[in-house]
């Protein structure tokens, strides 16, 4: 009895097994009725006929992360390169991501693989580096577009590592240094020819500064001489013009001459005694006569006499 009650449980167990189907939040649930398509159940509680309906598929719904393998590519310029990225997909349509492909997550990968070995070859391995954006959005755009009859969405792709081979890394290595050491040249090189610039033009404004000096001091030398000039001039004519109005005074005639004997005078002596040469002015020469033939006369009347 107990064997026909055990066995009843285990049958009714497994009826309501088959009969009640709970679907989760982040999924949904392709069903199949007698191996025919008969539609996609939400997340929640749903009852299928035992025996009759089945869950065929199971997807997710949430955004998916595919890891890409890295793999070896070929750039435009030769180089060889290994590249591997991370894509993101969401299912969409889950009847195409049931019936459309096989396995849609295999297919996703090796099409992202397939593509950018395609993409890789076009660009050169500088711009590999540089145009990693470019090279994103165009992966993501073949990829959405050959992946639309799966019912998968591709959101984006994300190239992680771009890696030459350790030839091209030592190669690519010495050209930077190499690089360097000519932007080090050129540095100095400039620096140098700014240095040389500035001297030459501190030494140009210096020869101007030192010749506005030079002529700013003749103009000054020059309005001082002039203005001296004009100052002796000025006081030679006030002299003069007050020379001449004493002279006109009474008695300054006899002044005039009186001075002009004291200079005279002064000067005679001046010469007399500086002078190696005896020099005798024509009035005292001419008296100096007088008096030596007075004399001779005295001496030859005292002749006579005697």
């Amino acid at each position: 009895m107990l064997a026909y009650f055990t066995f009843f449980i285990v049958i009714i167990g497994f009826i309501v097994y088959h009969l009640i189907l709970i679907v989760p939040m982040r999924a949904v649930a392709v069903i199949e009725r007698l191996g025919k398509f008969r539609g996609v159940l939400e997340p929640g509680l749903h009852f299928l006929i035992p025996f009759v309906d089945r869950v065929a598929y199971r997807h997710e719904t949430r955004e998916q992360c595919l890891n890409i393998p890295h793999q070896s590519c070929i750039t435009r310029d030769n180089i060889q390169v290994d590249v591997d990225g991370l894509l993101y997909i969401k299912v969409m349509d889950p009847y195409k991501a049931s019936y459309g492909i096989e396995d849609y997550l295999v297919a996703a990968i090796n099409l992202a693989q397939t593509t950018v070995r395609s993409e890789v070859g076009k660009l050169r391995l500088s711009e590999t580096f540089s145009e990693r954006d470019r090279l994103n959005e165009t992966i993501v755009q073949e990829i959405d577009h050959a992946s639309e009859p799966w019912g998968i969405k591709v959101l984006r792709y994300e190239v992680m590592n771009i890696i030459p081979s350790r030839n091209v890394i030592d190669t690519l290595e010495k050209q930077m240094e190499a690089e360097r050491a000519k932007r080090a040249d050129i540095t100095l090189a400039n620096a140098e020819r700014d240095s040389t610039i500035n001297l030459s033009e501190g030494e140009r404004q210096e020869a101007i500064n030192l010749s506005e000096g030079e002529r700013q001091k003749r103009i000054n030398e020059a309005k001082g001489r002039a203005r001296e000039i004009t100052i002796l001039a000025e006081a030679t004519a006030t002299g003069s013009r007050l020379i001449a109005e004493a002279i006109n005074q009474p008695g300054g005639q006899d002044a005039v001459n009186l001075r002009l004997v004291e200079q005279y005078v002064s000067r005679l002596t001046d010469l007399l005694s500086t002078a190696d040469v005896s020099l005798v002015p024509r009035e005292m020469a001419e008296m100096q006569s007088f008096f030596a033939g007075i004399d001779q006369v005295s001496h030859s009347i005292t002749d006579t006499v005697k």
